[in-house]
């Protein structure tokens, strides 16, 4: 054994602590599977009540086994754990799996005793998967380990799993049958008391026969291990998730624009996007995505050609390519000459190429060929809608022919069938996937290509930044105040911060009264904003709290008195400490950069379209710290609003290059400074290409100390 976890997954002997001689129990299915499903090395029941079990001798503990015992299940009452996992160590047993339940999930109580459990396996120097778990099996025919209660012995093949939870492990199990997914380990960790996702995400990495690895997650136990290992595995073996936990129970409350923008399922998809995980949203297009990357190259591209014989499904899967961002290209011009000249007039030869109802098993042969070979395809997706005159079995045998050895990726849809039925064995034989209908296709091919840019995207780097200074923005934090949940920075402090990391901010003068406010806007030759500075008041223009272009001293004092008085009509005028007198940009592209702090996954940086809008239209992408500047670069790529930052209806560009910039200033601000709790730059103001970013308006948030 040359991994820590081979003793849990390539044991050479099993020790079933529970054994049992009734069928339909957990102990006498666990051992029933071992023993028919072939495992190579022996099996040995441990039943004290018990002389044999299922015809095979039994022993009272695992010390009465006269020969070594590399893995032991344990499928006992809860109390009875604590001493077999003793005897187990004092065996020399270097692996367990504790399927028994009454741990951690109970509460207080199990979660001590679980507490006491771990302590003897280490004290052992054993491995564990559970407890509350399902079990594990390896299909390797030299290993053939099927150590579950579940019913199924799933294909061998090259997908690992492993599922948090022990009952959706069984339904994960059928269906990848069902589906004909051929499957080489899977886990049920349970509780994951010691062994983890993480733990099988780097077996799975150095185990040849897996080749795509696919998770059930309810919960990160160290999501910043988890980022580091899935960003270096998945350059290799691509990893899908179903991670749970979507909805917005146990939402925070948030006191910043950021942090009503970063809900609780964002930082999920931050970090899995940054390591390049595949999350899909149902464990049904789990195993879309695992059937396609288990048989098919990686996309090299977005651009998708459609064969069908039918024109109603070729819209349905246009609509579906293109609602995901994929595109169906112009074919090369020699490619639609030898269409034509293979098929009917009445066909459609252009991208989706509609065959008609007519269309024979060698015409869907030939004509996939040509989609493959044409140099503006990356994926072909074949439709066939069984008429009379064509059978299905026929066209797929002519879909294996054609599509043999295609370096693109060749996904099928045999309207209303899904996975590969028997019927269709020469798709299976060929490695084709095979889908019900065309939008699940066109959900898989696009987290494939997806995984394919990430894929090409370099890993990016971190600049140096010397012009920082760390030691200057702390000053300007000043000391703690004493309030538990951090302060709000005054707006002199914050511009100092901001200039500490070299972003740039517009001249603005603090004002205390009317007479104040008239001398700053005298003081500065651009027409000026005149904002509300509040320690309590998020969003000044809610209580209109912001005047702009405000021109010359009697208008600045006129837009204090005005500032004040609208805050007198809401009651508010306590919460008024004066206002920022700050000169006007013209132009530029509004812009946002935040920060918050997510309690699992630490800082987040959010990125998008800014504004007085910017929580209407939520077009903010969000990473977690730290980023690198091709980070940076996916994140304005991800906009949705993002032509506005190209040039929109002759408007001049935004200045990319500074906007990249910026976020990485703000990127080592938070790892200069961890007691940054909130930050929000709205708007940050991209300027024309070479002018620059201006941070217009800017709160932050520190914390009182660094606990």
């Amino acid at each position: 054994m040359n991994h820590a976890l081979d003793c849990l997954f390539r044991p050479r002997s099993i020790a079933v602590v529970g054994a049992s001689r009734t069928r339909g129990t957990l102990g006498a299915e666990i051992f029933h599977n071992l023993v028919s499903n072939g495992f190579s090395g022996p099996v040995y029941p441990v039943n004290p009540g018990a002389a044999s079990v299922q015809s095979v001798r039994a022993f009272g503990t695992v010390l009465e086994i006269p020969d070594p015992v590399d893995l032991a299940i344990l499928v006992v009452p809860q109390k009875r754990v604590l001493p077999a996992v003793e005897d187990c160590g004092r065996k020399g047993v270097r692996g367990v799996v504790v399927i028994s339940a009454g741990f951690g999930e109970t509460g207080l109580a199990g979660r001590a005793l679980q507490d006491e459990l771990m302590a003897r396996v280490h004290a052992h120097g054993m491995r564990l998967i559970g407890p509350n778990c399902l079990g594990i099996l390896n299909t390797d025919p030299a290993i053939s380990m099927d150590a579950t209660f579940a019913p199924t012995w799933p294909p061998h093949g090259g997908v690992s799993l492993s599922s948090q939870s022990g009952a959706l492990g069984v339904a994960i199990l059928d269906r990848a049958r069902d589906l004909g997914i051929g499957i080489s380990q899977f886990a049920s960790i349970g509780n994951k008391a010691d062994v983890s996702g993480n733990d099988l995400l780097e077996y799975w990495e150095s185990d040849p026969a897996t080749r795509v690895i696919l998770m059930y997650m309810e919960s990160f136990g160290n999501p910043r291990r988890f980022w580091q290992i899935a960003r270096r595995v998945g350059r290799t073996k691509p990893i899908a998730v179903v991670k749970s936990g979507r909805t917005a129970a146990g939402a925070r409350a948030a006191s910043s624009h950021t942090g009503a923008l970063a809900g609780l399922d964002v930082a999920v998809d931050a970090l899995l996007g940054q390591a390049g995980v595949i999350r899909t949203d149902t464990i049904e297009q789990l195993f879309d995505v695992a059937i396609l990357l288990a048989n098919q190259p990686v996309a090299a591209g977005h651009r998708v050609a459609i064969l069908t014989n039918a024109g109603g499904p070729g819209i349905m899967a246009t609509d579906a390519c293109e609602s995901r961002g994929l595109q169906l290209p112009a074919l090369a011009p020699h490619t639609e000459a030898a269409l034509r000249a293979l098929l009917p007039p009445e066909a459609s030869l252009r991208n989706p190429v509609d065959m008609i109802a007519s269309a024979s098993a060698p015409t869907y042969e030939a004509a996939l060929r040509l989609l493959i070979a044409d140099p503006n395809v990356d994926s072909v997706i074949v439709l066939f809608v069984p008429p009379v005159v064509t059978e299905a079995t026929a066209v797929a045998e002519a879909i294996r022919r054609g599509g043999a050895g295609s370096p693109k990726p060749v996904l099928t849809c045999f309207m209303g069938t899904h996975g590969v039925p028997p019927a269709l064995s020469s798709l299976r034989e060929g490695r084709f996937p095979s889908y019900a209908f065309p939008e699940a296709a066109a959900i898989a091919l696009s987290r494939s290509v997806a995984y394919g840019r990430w894929l090409a995207r370099p890993e990016g780097t971190v600049p140096a930044l010397d012009d920082v200074s760390s030691a200057r923005a702390r000053a300007a934090i000043g000391p703690a105040r004493g309030e538990p949940t951090g302060r709000w920075l005054e707006p002199e402090q914050v511009r100092e911060v901001l200039a500490a990391y070299g972003l740039r901010t517009p001249r603005g003068i603090v004002a205390r009264d009317e007479d104040a406010a008239a001398r700053a806007a005298e003081g500065l030759e651009r027409p000026v904003a005149v904002k509300l500075m509040s320690a309590t008041i998020t969003h000044k223009t809610d209580v209109g709290g912001v005047v702009l272009d405000v021109r010359g001293g009697p208008a600045a004092a006129n837009a204090f008195r005005t500032i004040r008085d609208r805050l007198t009509e809401r009651g508010l005028e306590g919460e008024m400490s004066g206002v920022l007198v700050q000169e006007m940009f013209s132009s530029g592209v509004e812009t946002f950069v935040g920060v918050t702090q997510d309690p699992v996954f630490g800082p987040l940086i959010g990125f998008g379209l800014g504004g007085v809008n910017v929580e209407v239209w939520k077009d903010v992408v969000f990473r977690v710290h730290p980023i690198t500047d091709e980070d940076a670069r996916d994140m304005i790529a991800q906009v949705r609003g993002g032509k506005l930052l190209d040039g929109f209806r002759g408007a001049p560009p935004a200045d990319r290059v500074a906007l990249v910039d910026a976020l990485m200033r703000v990127s080592r601000m938070l790892a200069d400074l961890p007691e940054l709790l909130e930050m929000d730059i709205n708007p940050l103001l991209a300027l024309g290409p070479g002018e620059g970013t201006v941070a217009v308006d800017a709160r932050i948030r520190v914390r009182d100390s660094l606990t």
